[in-house]
């Protein structure tokens, strides 16, 4: 976002704060797609990194938040600056929840690895996940660039990560239905399917933030939610 700013200072502020958002997205990212090998691959180790890296990625929210501070206390932005500070707040908020998700989804592979869950359910996991991390990479690149385009792309995604959600849920319902066995892992993998999902979410919701911070503006479409068929139910005639 271009910038013709009085005080050079300002300019280097706003810079910073990016900088920061840029190393959180970029962490962020790691844990999600390392807590999916941990998953995969029954690494117990992975988990473990991606759990203790969790305190790396609020240390950068809490920066972010200092430094939003910091720019709305002594700068007083308006306008486009104003735009840019508080979907930092916001979209940090997102990236830390993300993360969140993700050190869940690794204390979850740790006690799979104890148990036996179906590997086509592990692996619809691990397709629900890609989808997620695949969308994250490129809202990031989105907010890098500033580029509205390639946001709103990724907020039209989420459908399909709704509809792949929906079915893998009432996959893994199947399973413990037909065998009492493996209701403890399905239990665990419908936990991570909903910790992913939610992690979509906010995606999501930073695409927004990526739009809005450009142009002042969402997207004015009504996102379409692709899990909505879980929660219908059949009317009588």
């Amino acid at each position: 976002m271009a910038s013709d700013h009085i005080l050079k200072r300002f300019d280097q502020e706003l810079e910073r704060l990016n900088a920061t958002i840029n190393e959180m997205g970029g962490l962020t990212e790691s844990q999600f797609s390392k807590a999916l090998t941990a998953l995969r691959e029954r690494d117990t180790q992975i988990a473990e990194e991606v759990i203790a890296d969790d305190a790396r990625v609020d240390a950068l929210d809490a920066a972010v938040q200092e430094q939003t501070v910091k720019l709305l206390a002594l700068r007083q932005p308006m306008a486009n600056d104003l735009r840019m500070v508080l979907s930092s707040i916001k979209i940090a908020a997102a990236l830390e929840r993300i993360a969140d998700y993700a050190k869940n989804t690794a204390k979850r592979s740790i006690v799979m690895t104890q148990g036996t869950a179906p590997a086509s359910a592990v692996a619809g996991i691990d397709r629900l996940g890609r989808l997620v991390r695949t969308a994250l990479k490129d809202v990031l690149d989105a907010f890098a660039d500033d580029d509205v385009a390639k946001a709103r792309d990724v907020w039209n995604r989420d459908e399909e990560i709704d509809q792949v959600y929906t079915g893998l849920f009432r996959e893994l319902l199947t399973y413990m239905m037909e065998d009492p066995r493996t209701i403890t892992a399905c239990t665990h993998l419908l936990f991570m399917a909903k910790n992913i999902e939610r992690a979509g979410d906010h995606v999501t919701n930073i695409a927004e933030l990526v739009s809005f911070r450009s142009t002042g503006q969402n997207f004015a479409e009504v996102r379409r939610k692709g899990s909505g068929s879980l929660y219908a139910t059949d009317s009588a005639p």
